[in-house]
């Protein structure tokens, strides 16, 4: 028969499972609310890029320290989750150290790894909290991450924070205990971390190491199963999303713009360069909205990549908009489509009216001003860690714009008009294109 405690883990485990599973389906079901688009062709390449950008965090490098202290902290979040297995087959089993006497002498080097890591991760979350509350990096303060943005960013570096001292007192109160010849605690050798902080429990006595230890124990491996469930609602989720994102990110060369199929066909169609479908053949796909004006109207990668956002804020910090004073935020772009396609979500969840709210992403969230602000010059793209296209949103929120609302500035309007009567921008006969090559010419000679 199960102990108490086995069964509180159950319990506590079942749970955590539980709520992880609800939101993740909550998640899927969320970006899903985009139109279907195939991002399955050049599956070498894309496995490639994902390893590269998501793993190896090659674009992180562009700024070396912040770059090396983040690199410490995901390392160390893969590796000393291993531990967790440990954690889970002791709670379920009421074994202790399950591990120790089977892998012997490598036990001890591998807690000895995973202490330093937990040490590196401490002095990283450190740096990271002062440069985010004390030095104020521009990018990490500006007024879209105030409130819970702000509170989010903060609240994960101490959770992790208090993780790691949790380890390392486990460790420490455990070794001392052991070394007393407590039953079920097992000597480890030298444990470098956490042995030169023993001295600050030496003076307890077994009981209170004993109370000590088990609340350091339930506090990490709780910690653990409440951090999996609460970074699902954080921006931390790009821990796990940035995998998928960077391998279905857009293989094509920044700057092709796509177009639309059935307006591609009818152009052809009036240039004779297609003939019309015969009865046999499937027609023309109609098009239900030209453009984005709400979130269904944009791709499940674009939702993904809005769930991505880690909210670093290099987009905006390199987009040549922002740093002229614009109010186009790249970052903002992405934070507004999450939360529209989260409220919509939550209420077709609770049976609610849900694109029928009399809201949309573009005007309710996001402004004509801002995405006219947008140079369409790729920066925020190239800037991203982990391949997010904010800038695939704004050219649809446009397209929205010029085509269905004819809401285009007038200077842009005139330049529409002349592509499409003189083919180029300006307005003058094509014939007389190459002109100012003929004057040239005279004045070379």
């Amino acid at each position: 028969m199960s102990s108490l405690p086995q069964i509180l883990f159950l319990l506590v485990l079942g749970g955590a499972g539980y709520l992880l599973y609800r939101r993740i389906s909550f998640l899927r079901k969320t970006i899903m609310l985009g139109k279907q688009v195939s991002r399955t062709d050049h599956p070498k390449e894309r496995w490639k890029t994902m390893m590269l950008v998501a793993f190896g965090q090659k674009k992180m490098f562009k700024r070396l320290a912040p770059a090396l202290l983040h690199l410490v902290i995901y390392f160390s979040f893969i590796v000393i989750n291993l531990e967790v297995l440990e954690f889970i087959i002791d709670g379920i089993a009421g074994t202790h150290r399950i591990f120790a006497p089977v892998l012997a002498g490598f036990y001890t080097v591998a807690i000895n790894i995973f202490e330093i890591l937990a040490m590196g991760v401490l002095v990283s979350c450190v740096f990271f909290l002062l440069r985010r509350n004390i030095t104020k990096v521009p990018r990490l303060s500006s007024s879209e991450l105030k409130g819970w943005p702000k509170l989010d960013a903060n609240l994960i570096l101490w959770i992790e924070i208090l993780l790691m001292l949790a380890i390392l007192t486990m460790n420490a109160t455990d070794q001392i205990l052991a070394y007393r010849g407590v039953e079920k605690y097992i000597p480890l050798g030298g444990l470098w971390i956490s042995g030169s902080m023993q001295w600050i429990f030496d003076g307890l006595s077994n009981n209170a190491l004993l109370t000590l230890e088990r609340f350091a124990w339930w506090f990490h491996i709780i910690g653990i199963l409440a951090f999996a469930v609460y970074v699902t609602y954080s921006k931390h989720l790009h821990i796990f999303l940035s995998f998928p994102n960077t391998w279905y990110a857009n293989l094509e060369p920044k700057g092709k713009m796509p177009n639309m199929d059935v307006v591609t066909r009818e152009v052809k169609l009036m240039l004779g360069l297609q003939t019309e479908p015969s009865a046999d053949e499937p027609a023309a796909a109609e098009a239900g909205r030209f453009g984005a004006k709400d979130v269904n109207d944009l791709t499940w990668v674009n939702i993904m990549n809005a769930f991505s956002c880690t909210e670093c804020g290099r987009c905006t910090a390199e987009c040549p908009a922002n740093i002229t004073g614009k109010k186009l935020s790249p970052r903002k772009i992405m934070m507004d489509t999450r939360d529209r396609a989260e409220e919509v979500s939550i209420n077709m969840q609770a049976g609610k009216k849900g694109f029928d709210d009399g809201k949309s992403l573009l005007g309710d969230y996001i402004s004509q001003e801002e995405i006219n602000a947008c140079t369409s010059c790729n920066a925020c793209v190239e800037a991203c860690p982990i391949n997010i296209d904010p800038l695939a949103i704004i050219l649809e929120m446009r397209r929205y714009t010029a085509m269905e609302e004819s809401g285009s500035p007038a200077q842009w309007n005139a330049m529409f008009q002349n592509v499409e009567t003189s083919f180029a921008p300006w307005k003058f006969a094509p014939s007389d294109r190459f002109n100012w090559a003929s004057e040239i010419n005279k004045d070379a000679k």
